[in-house]
């Protein structure tokens, strides 16, 4: 019998070390976006229509030439390798077998290839953008040679905000875990620690490039075939900015509560970028995905699927492939109950008036 995901988080925050437990959960400055977004999603209700043949409920569906079991991926996160040794590799067969799609980071603790052979699924590459740019660009060249099918950019982070507990811990990277796919030189700060100082955030001062603006985005465009998506915007100025300078795709995300405190949790943004955008890209909606129902409230909303983020990771740290497996289990059988008890038998059912606000 599959646990809860709160009984996965309270495995992980036995077997992980306090400093990194704390890396993987903790917020920006006051961590007021943990809970924030966790209350966007719960003064959400459901309206349920009755007398729908529900005798076949299909949760299938496809996000650029991608076909998906359920509406569900996961979230770009680093360094796998903190929550179990196989790492990406692990996460990248769970997520195959489960039929969802992985998000690969470009700090990934395993190398692309190496979690392209343990893939059954698509995967797309997140990108942060780097003030050296050749770095950038041999990852997405071995992303295409490798079947990766989409580049991430996220667009929220010039710097990384200050996490008071990583501060607190001195938390630098542990040796023997390594962003593999990036030049040791690019990224060596991040292992040095400093008491009092998060050795991530100073790495990101040194090496994120402040200066990107939108007119950049056509560097990026030119240089690769693939198919670029915008991670973590919040408002439908910048929804229609996106789809202006041709973004084949859209996270809304507030970056886990981990960037900037007292933002819009992205379930309160989605419904005007939805609007905005109009169809016109694909939307995913990113953070607090906790519940089967989380997902249909997303997609009553205007997301055409959702990103699970540290539930994976406490899946990992619980058992490996077998947790990830097993947490994207939970969502997708909850979700498929969902529609059932909704009337909802197909995805193109969900819409806006399935849901209401208490």
């Amino acid at each position: 019998m599959s646990l809860a995901l709160h009984e996965y988080e309270a495995v992980a925050r036995e077997r992980l070390a306090g400093p990194v437990f704390d890396f993987l959960a903790g917020g920006s400055g006051t961590e007021s976006m943990l809970s924030a977004a966790r209350d966007a999603f719960d003064r959400i209700r459901l309206r349920p229509r009755c007398l729908v043949d529900v005798s076949d409920c299909d949760p299938r569906t496809s996000l650029l030439g991608a076909e998906l079991a359920a509406p569900l991926g996961i979230a770009p996160m680093a360094y796998h390798r903190l929550a179990h040794d196989e790492g990406e590799s692990a996460t990248a067969r769970a997520a195959g077998e489960a039929g969802a799609l992985l998000t690969v980071s470009m700090f990934a603790s395993r190398t692309l290839e190496e979690i392209a052979a343990a893939a059954t699924g698509p995967l797309w590459l997140q990108l942060y953008w780097l003030r050296r740019r050749q770095p950038m660009l041999d990852l997405v060249r071995r992303a295409e040679e490798a079947g990766y099918r989409a580049l991430v950019l996220t667009v929220d982070a010039p710097r990384v905000a200050h996490r008071p507990r990583d501060a607190r811990n001195g938390f630098a990277v542990p040796d023997g875990i390594r962003a593999v796919n990036i030049d040791p030189a690019v990224m060596s700060s991040s292992h040095t620690d400093r008491p009092g100082e998060s050795a991530v955030a100073r790495h990101s001062r040194e090496q994120f490039d402040p200066s990107v603006t939108w007119e950049d985005l056509a560097w990026l465009r030119e240089r690769t075939s693939l198919p670029l998506v915008l991670k973590g915007l919040l408002t439908k100025e910048d929804a229609e900015l996106a789809v202006k300078h041709g973004a084949d795709g859209i996270v809304v995300s507030n970056h886990g509560g981990r960037q900037l405190d007292f933002a819009r949790p992205a379930m309160e943004a989605l419904p005007e970028i939805a609007e905005s955008v109009s169809g016109r890209c694909p939307i995913v909606l990113d953070g607090s995905i906790r519940h089967g129902a989380d997902i249909a409230k997303a997609l009553c909303l205007g997301a055409d699927i959702v990103f699970v983020g540290r539930p994976v990771l406490w899946g990992l740290a619980h058992s490996g492939r077998a947790g990830v497996l097993a947490v994207l289990r939970v969502l997708m059988d909850e979700f498929e109950e969902v529609m059932s008890l909704m009337g909802a038998p197909r995805i193109p059912l969900f819409g806006p008036s399935g849901v209401t606000l208490r």
